[in-house]
């Protein structure tokens, strides 16, 4: 991701491996995003904290949540 510091990078970096290559870079964003967001942390808070709240593709991005099984 553009304009990361590396410390910052080299965290979030370990997620790597569950995403497919193709995933990668919207759930760095998913990432970032949600530390970045405050009180709820929904898709669109998320889009909205790092600047893409006018994307038109935004459901690619509930997408990279959807898809698979989580457990908090």
């Amino acid at each position: 991701m553009d304009g990361l510091p590396p410390d910052v990078f080299e965290i979030i970096r370990v997620f790597a491996p569950v995403f497919s290559e193709r995933v990668w870079p919207r759930a760095q964003v998913l990432l970032i995003g949600a530390i970045l967001t405050p009180g709820r942390r929904t898709v669109a808070a998320v889009l909205r904290v790092m600047g893409l709240s006018d994307e038109r593709r935004f459901k690619n991005y509930h997408r990279v949540l959807s898809r698979a099984r989580w457990s908090g």
